[in-house]
């Protein structure tokens, strides 16, 4: 078993634990992704709920009703400081992502060997570089 990992938002109010390794990473090129990340994609690490605790406060949370789906997509974030968090899905609610960037150890040795997914990339911005040898979708992979 891995050395439980540690991260959090910008301002250290909300942090959070985690146990055991991620079932993979997804990459997403969604436009809802682009704004709510301000980047051209979001970098979710993806775990089971129960491997995942926050301490001393839980983040919060904004519901967004997809346009296409109609199924809500709750993004966690720091109500102080406004960093990205992760995401909870109503498609899968036994898993929560967690935002890469929000880890302390940006160089965790078990990300080099994980699955990697990436999703609508059909509005992958042009000069996003998407890898031919990664599973890769057009939309999601859940319908």
């Amino acid at each position: 078993m891995p050395e439980p990992q540690r991260g959090g938002c910008v301002c250290g109010k909300v942090r959070y634990s985690i146990s055991g390794i991620p079932l993979r990473v997804t990459i997403c090129h969604c436009t809802w992704c682009q704004r709510r990340t301000g980047s051209a994609f979001g970098v979710e690490l993806v775990f089971e709920k129960d491997q995942i605790k926050f301490h001393p406060d839980s983040p919060s949370v904004y519901r967004h009703l997809s346009d296409e789906s109609g199924r809500w997509l709750d993004q966690h974030f720091c109500n102080t400081c406004g960093s990205n968090i992760g995401l909870t899905l109503e498609a899968v609610p036994s898993i929560h992502s967690i935002s890469a960037g929000s880890l302390d150890n940006q160089n965790w040795s078990e990300l080099n060997n994980l699955d990697r997914r990436h999703v609508f990339v059909r509005s992958a911005r042009q000069w996003s570089v998407i890898p031919d040898n990664v599973e890769h979708y057009e939309e999601h992979f859940r319908k």
